[in-house]
């Protein structure tokens, strides 16, 4: 075998995955996620019998799903090119971003990564990617439209897109027999005690409530509207709940915890959890979208992971073809079938459920934006939904302080 895989000693945290809109807060389209891409598409292509060596971080972290069928696509790609060498080095989810851009701008670094399109464009506005652009011209023919803007930064590609990831509601359904489609019924069965519910307390997992509420965070100019729509009667839904009797994590591994062993038969979380959830429950596992306000469909954060190249590397060529070679229909359909990844390629055949459910949310989400306006929501809206929790702040008032602090932040009056 040709690939070395290096595993971290400890889990990495993967409960918060920035992901969100695009310049504005226009929803994207609504249509429902097809169950397979289109057969007639192109896949895309690399050369027969690549050879060299190259550095790949990932940050699946050791032991998990993800990390084993990643492993298994990387290797399928190795046994095809036996000139070819993969070192896999797992990277801290909360470190991988920070040390891609201090290792690059060094000089040095790996020769690409697997990550989400989190820091896309401020890594390519700080010249720590290479532009793929011209490398990426009719390769990523059939690939989900939203999974190729969201690889681009001012039209330009910086990323191969790979997958699509929103969140949603896991729950038992041995249990939850009829999962709740609207917020009043959720909150209506969290009161009775037939949903015990748990939810990352963030401002990512979070997110989708505010399109149920109406809310727009931002409108094309990047000033932050957040205080003038929906999100602080989503932040006061944040505080009925926790009333009712659901439960606010701000350690996203108690609550994957809390759920896999029963106290939980519902949790809002994302589809890197398939595997383990799986590994829990078996047959009891189910998805639903996360229900639909007054006010429209919930809209979670649809982040695209791909694969970025590192401008210094001495193989970017190399690269490249092996990035597309992993996004393959033929890599794609490992990843799919036993990491639940929503696939960016055309091909691959999603039969699982709970897969097609991540695929709706991932189509009903908001894809994220590259600007440098949103960079600024994370912080204050990240505080705002602990104040309203922890607190009992005024949502108006906490949701009104937010926007201000994202608004000055971006030199918005």
């Amino acid at each position: 075998m040709n690939t070395k895989v290096r595993l971290a000693s400890a889990v990495a945290a993967v409960a918060i995955i920035a992901a969100a809109c695009g310049t504005s807060a226009t929803p994207a389209p609504t249509a429902a996620a097809p169950t397979a891409a289109a057969p007639t598409a192109a896949a895309p292509t690399a050369a027969a019998g690549l050879t060299g060596k190259l550095t790949l971080w990932e940050s699946y972290s050791s032991g998990g799903g993800e990390l084993t069928a990643f492993n298994k696509a990387v290797k399928a790609v190795t046994d095809a090119n036996p000139g070819l060498t993969i070192n896999v080095v797992d990277q801290p989810f909360a470190d991988i971003f920070k040390k891609w851009e201090t290792d690059v701008a060094a000089g040095g670094g790996a020769d690409m990564f697997i990550a989400p399109n989190d820091n896309l464009g401020s890594e390519a506005r700080a010249g720590v990617l290479a532009d793929l652009t011209s490398a990426l011209t009719g390769k990523l023919d059939g690939f989900t439209q939203v999974a190729v803007d969201g690889s681009k930064v001012d039209g330009k590609f910086y990323m191969v897109p790979e997958s699509l990831k929103a969140v949603a509601m896991w729950y038992d359904k041995t249990v939850v027999t009829a999962p709740p489609t609207t917020t009043d019924a959720l909150i209506a069965a969290v009161k009775s005690g037939a949903v015990k519910l748990g939810l990352n307390q963030n401002a990512y997992h979070s997110f989708g409530f505010s399109g149920a509420f109406g809310g727009s965070l931002m409108d094309a100019t990047g000033k932050c509207t957040a205080d003038t729509t929906g999100f602080s009667d989503a932040y006061k839904y944040f505080a009925d709940l926790k009333a009712a009797g659901a439960k606010w994590y701000t350690d996203g591994n108690a609550l994957k915890q809390d759920f896999q062993t029963g106290k939980l038969n519902a949790v809002i979380d994302g589809p890197w959890q398939t595997a383990d959830f799986t590994t829990a429950l078996g047959a009891k596992l189910a998805v639903a979208p996360i229900p639909a306000g007054a006010k429209g469909k919930a809209n979670p954060l649809t982040g695209t992971d791909g694969f970025y190249i590192n401008p210094n590397s001495k193989s970017v060529d190399l690269a490249v073809q092996v990035a597309l070679l992993l996004v393959g229909t033929a890599s794609e359909q490992i990843m799919t079938d036993g990491a639940g990844h929503v696939p960016a390629a055309p091909g691959v055949t999603i039969s699982s459920d709970i897969v097609k459910g991540f695929a709706a949310a991932a189509a009903d989400g908001m894809p994220r934006p590259q600007s440098t306006f949103f960079n600024n929501y994370w912080g204050p809206f990240g505080d705002a939904v602990n104040s309203v929790l922890d607190k009992g702040t005024d949502p108006a008032t906490a949701v009104a302080g937010a926007c201000k602090l994202m608004n000055d932040a971006n030199g918005i009056k």
